[in-house]
C-alpha cells in the first residue's frame, strides 16, 4: 500500500524530471430522484429494503413490455447541462447497450450513445465531454454464511433513471479530480435533481488513468470502479499512477493493460476485474421501442435557463462580495444549503459588515461544533441569535459568555439578555466602579507593573485575569485594559 506521503515523493520526483505524464477523465452516474422510474410507473426507490418490491412486468423485461419514457428525468438532464454551460441537443434517442449479466435481464440496457443529451460545457475549470440519460440496473447480492455458492438479484433499482456524466481527459492529478466529484455533487443537490449519497449509491465514479512518456500522447487505458467516497477516488489514483508508472519504469516486470479494475477500500489497492471492452462491444443501436426527441419541441429550454436556481460558485462569489467573510466560512455555508439560508437571513437583520463577520465566526466555530457533539440540536431562532451577536458587539457579555447562551439557545427558545441576567453573564461596564478593582490590583502587583512599565506589554494580561478574578466574572476585559493603561504611570 503506497502512502501518501510516498506519493507525493514520486509526484514531485516526476514533475522535476518531465519524465511521466498522468491524464484522468472522470465517469460519473447519479440516480435522479423522479417520482417513478425511466421507463416504467414503478416507484423511483432504490433505498426500498424490501427485495422486489417496486417493480412490473417492464422492470424484470417480460416479453410483450413496452417501455415509455420519464419526461422528468430528460427535463433533469437538460437542467444540470444548462447549469454546466454545454449545449443542449435538439434531436436525441434512445439506444441498448447490449450485454449480458444477470442484474439486466433484457440482455442490454436502454442508455445514449451517439445523440446524448447534453454535449460540452465545463465545472471547476474541467471540460465536459457529454451527460446522457440511461436505466439503472438491478443489484447482485451475495449471501454470507451459507454453504451454498450462489447469488440473488434484487430489480428495486432496475430501471431508476441514471444520468452520466463524462469528462474530457484534461486532468492530470486526484485532488483535482477529488474536487471535480464534490462540485458536481453539490450542483446536483442545488438543482434538486439528485441525492446524490454515494455511500448509498446514488453517485458512483469510475476513473479512467493513463500514464505516458509524452505529454502529448495518452497512454494505456485503465478504469478503476467500486468507488464510495471522493477520498477513495484520490486513493484509488493515486495507487493506478504509481503501479502504471512502476510498470513503465520496468521495476515489476510486465506491461500496463487496457482493463477494468476495482478499487479494495480495505487494503488500499487495485485489483484486475476483466478486460476492458470497447464502444463496438456493446454493440449499440437506436431503440426501436423508444420514439426520437426533439427537445425543442418539448421544453422550453430558454425558460428553463431562466429559472435555474442559484448555484454553489454563484453564491461563493455572492457571499465573499457582500459579507467579507473567510473562505472556509462561505465552504460551511455551501456545504450545508440549510445552514446557508438561516446564514442570510442573520446576515440582512443584522446587516452591518463587523457584525456580520462576528456572527459567522460564532456560527462555523461555535455552533457547528455543538452540533457535531449532538445533531439534535437545531439552528435557534433568528431573533434570538442576532440579539446574542448584538451584546457581544455592544461589550455587554464576554464571548465566553456568548458561548455559553449559544449552547442554551439551540436547544430551546428563550432571550440572551434574559438568560445572561439570570446567569449573571452581563459585563460590568461601569469605568468608576471597575476603576476601584483596578487600582486595587496595581497596587497589589507592583512586580508585574513594573515588569509592564520596562516595555514588556505582554505582561499586562495578568493583571486583566486577576481585575476578571475579582469582579467574578463581570469585568469588561477591553474596558479593564483600557483602564489599567490609564491609572499606570
Amino acid at each position: 500500500m503506497y502512502t501518501n506521503t510516498k506519493f507525493y515523493k514520486f509526484c514531485y520526483t516526476v514533475y522535476m524530471s518531465k519524465k511521466y505524464y498522468t491524464t484522468i477523465g472522470l465517469e460519473i452516474h447519479a440516480e435522479l430522484n423522479t417520482n417513478t422510474k425511466m421507463f416504467c410507473g414503478c416507484k423511483n426507490d432504490s433505498e426500498e429494503e424490501f427485495p422486489n418490491k417496486n417493480i412490473c412486468p417492464v422492470c424484470i423485461a417480460e416479453p410483450g413490455t413496452l417501455p415509455v419514457i420519464n419526461k422528468k428525468a430528460v427535463e433533469s438532464v437538460i437542467r444540470v447541462g444548462l447549469a454546466l454551460g454545454g449545449n443542449i441537443a435538439n434531436f436525441t434517442e434512445f439506444d441498448r447497450k447490449n450485454y449480458f449479466y444477470p442484474d439486466i435481464p433484457k440482455a442490454y440496457q436502454i442508455s445514449q450513445y451517439k445523440y446524448p443529451i447534453v454535449e460540452g460545457g465545463e465545472l471547476n475549470g474541467i471540460k465536459i465531454t457529454r451527460v446522457h440519460l440511461e436505466e439503472d440496473t438491478a443489484t447482485s447480492k451475495h449471501p454470507e454464511n451459507t454453504t451454498k455458492n450462489y447469488s440473488l438479484v434484487d430489480f428495486n433499482r432496475a430501471g431508476v433513471p441514471l444520468m452520466e456524466l463524462v469528462t474530457e481527459p484534461v486532468i492530470h492529478d486526484a485532488k483535482k479530480a477529488g474536487n471535480f466529484g464534490r462540485e458536481l455533487q453539490l450542483l446536483l443537490r442545488y438543482l434538486g435533481v439528485s441525492l446524490a449519497n454515494m455511500e448509498k449509491g446514488q453517485m458512483r465514479v469510475e476513473l479512467n488513468i493513463s500514464v505516458s512518456e509524452d505529454e502529448n500522447k495518452l497512454g494505456t487505458k485503465v478504469e478503476v470502479k467500486n468507488i464510495n467516497s471522493f477520498r477513495a477516488m484520490e486513493r484509488a489514483a493515486e495507487f493506478e499512477i504509481k503501479r502504471m508508472t512502476d510498470l513503465l519504469e520496468g521495476g515489476k516486470g510486465g506491461e500496463i493493460v487496457q482493463e477494468t479494475r476495482g478499487w479494495d477500500e480495505n487494503k488500499g489497492i487495485t485489483f484486475s476485474q476483466r478486460k476492458k471492452e470497447n464502444a463496438n462491444d456493446y454493440r449499440y443501436f437506436p431503440d426501436p421501442d423508444l420514439p426520437k426527441l426533439y427537445l425543442n419541441e418539448i421544453f422550453d429550454i430558454e425558460k428553463m435557463k431562466n429559472e435555474l436556481p442559484e448555484l454553489p460558485e454563484e453564491r461563493r462569489v455572492r457571499y465573499r462580495n457582500n459579507y467579507g467573510i473567510k473562505d472556509e466560512d462561505i465552504e460551511s455555508y455551501i456545504l450545508d444549503k440549510e445552514l446557508g439560508d438561516w446564514f442570510e437571513k442573520v446576515a440582512d437583520s443584522l446587516s452591518e459588515k463587523t457584525k456580520i463577520q462576528i456572527a459567522s465566526n460564532y456560527i462555523t466555530s461555535d455552533y457547528l461544533g455543538l452540533k457535531k457533539n449532538n445533531l439534535n440540536i437545531k439552528l435557534p431562532d433568528i431573533k434570538n441569535f442576532v440579539e446574542l451577536i448584538e451584546m457581544v458587539n455592544g461589550g455587554k457579555i464576554s464571548s465566553r459568555g456568548a458561548k455559553d447562551i449559544l449552547a442554551i439557545i439551540v436547544v430551546e427558545d428563550n432571550s440572551p439578555m434574559k438568560i445572561a441576567e439570570v446567569k449573571n453573564l452581563l459585563q460590568n461596564n461601569d469605568e468608576e466602579a471597575l476603576k476601584e478593582i483596578v487600582q486595587k490590583i496595581i497596587d497589589a502587583n507592583p512586580t508585574v507593573v513594573e515588569t509592564y512599565k520596562g516595555g514588556k506589554e505582554n505582561a499586562i494580561m495578568s493583571l486583566v485575569g486577576a481585575v476578571i478574578k475579582e469582579s467574578k466574572g463581570s469585568a469588561n476585559p477591553q474596558l479593564v485594559i483600557k483602564l489599567l493603561k490609564e491609572l499606570i504611570k
